[in-house]
């Protein structure tokens, strides 16, 4: 077992999802007082998304986390015009959000290609500056990774989430027989008839107090705020961390969750969600799913039974309920049915929003142009000029 947990903590000890770095734009170059030349602009610093790319490469590539754009060329008689610096470019994968050394956001990259200014060259000698340059920005910058996916899996350790993606997706990820076998996101993909794909991301399980930053706490929840929608698997069996700790029910366990996502962010319980209910093969399965079916169509029924502190504001309503079996196979094609429909239902509603959205900008501009008085200086017909 200790063999099992040191080789567990070598890759996560892989795995980084934020970094601290140290930026600085290039200095400007100096101007030519007796001529008026101007010093060329310092080089800036860009933070820019490439596929392929990981925190970790990053890091083991600029171990010093150091990056310095070049100094504008001086002002002279060959060149009164001194040329920019060079630019510095850091390579950082899809899905960074950039923040300074205070938290505020600088901006996001959720595409390839995409870049952000972090810091800026400096201005070459000129008269406004007495012909001395300035100095580049420093700043130091935070990275942080939060994994982009059509699906995002929520549970609790040992529900079975990575038997379940490695059923609908080409991944493999760890499995065994002991609770934290995700120790840092896996992505896979599930590919259908019509080579539709669908992107889903087995998450580090959540324990009750993740909100807190217990267990893997913020380290798994930051992840599921760029999913579109979110999958809860349990277990329907129930849960138990440890001998030392409260054993909890399917219904229970799905409370729990919901509220640790309410107390984290309340936006993520606007997320659309469905539930699979994993281990349906085990003993005594089906009478336990008609019990939590019960359960989740009145939960209020069942609400008193928690503490006040346990209970959230507001319950998901789940858009599918899918009985599976991560072990056999069964539900697994109903629940990639599933998922698509309910992507699907989503953007159609997104591209209606959107449409609608469009139509009222253009009502609201055609009502004010509309509205507004003629210019003195339009053109008006009168009677005479028609006759």
């Amino acid at each position: 077992m200790v063999r099992c947990s040191c080789v567990l903590f070598r890759k996560y000890g892989n795995f980084i999802d934020n970094l601290r770095l140290f930026t600085k734009g290039g200095s400007g170059g100096m101007g030519y007082p007796r001529l008026g030349g101007e010093g060329g602009k310092g080089g800036d610093v860009w933070v820019v998304a490439r596929n392929r790319m990981t925190l970790k490469q990053l890091k083991d590539k600029y171990p010093q986390k150091r990056f310095v754009a070049g100094v504008g060329a001086n002002s002279k008689v060959s060149a009164l015009k001194g040329s920019k610096g060079e630019d510095c470019e850091i390579p950082v994968p899809v899905g960074i959000s950039v923040t300074d050394e205070n938290g505020k956001i600088i901006g996001e990259l959720n595409k390839e290609n995409d870049r952000i200014l972090v810091a800026e060259g400096g201005l070459g000698g000129k008269l406004l500056t007495n012909f001395l340059p300035l100095k580049g920005q420093r700043r130091i910058i935070h990275l942080d990774l939060k994994v982009i996916a059509d699906v995002g899996l929520v549970g609790f350790p040992n529900a079975g989430k990575s038997s379940l993606l490695s059923c609908v997706s080409h991944a493999k990820p760890a499995i065994a027989d002991y609770a934290f076998t995700t120790l840092k996101p896996e992505l896979g993909k599930i590919m259908y008839r019509d080579f539709k794909q669908i992107s889903v991301a087995d998450l580090p399980g959540l324990i009750e107090g993740a909100h807190m930053n217990k267990g893997m706490g913020h380290k798994f929840l930051k992840h599921i705020e760029r999913t579109r929608q979110l999958l809860f698997v349990v277990d329907i069996s129930g849960f138990q961390l440890s001998s030392h700790t409260q054993y909890r029910t399917a219904f229970e366990t799905i409370i729990l969750l919901t509220k640790e996502l309410e107390l984290y962010k309340e936006e993520l319980q606007t997320k659309p969600a469905l539930l699979a209910v994993n281990k349906m093969d085990l003993p005594d399965a089906q009478s336990k799913f008609h019990e939590l079916m019960n359960q989740l169509q009145n939960p209020k029924d069942f609400l008193h039974l928690f503490g006040k502190n346990m209970t959230p504001e507001r319950t998901v309503g789940f858009q599918h309920i899918i009985p599976i079996s991560a072990v056999t196979g069964e539900g697994i094609e109903e629940l990639k049915n599933c998922i698509r429909k309910s992507l699907d239902e989503q953007a159609n509603q997104e591209n209606d929003a959107h449409h609608k959205k469009q139509l009222l900008n253009l009502w609201i501009s055609d009502t004010v142009s509309s509205s507004e008085p003629p210019s003195k200086h339009a053109v008006t017909t009168s009677k005479m000029d028609i006759i």
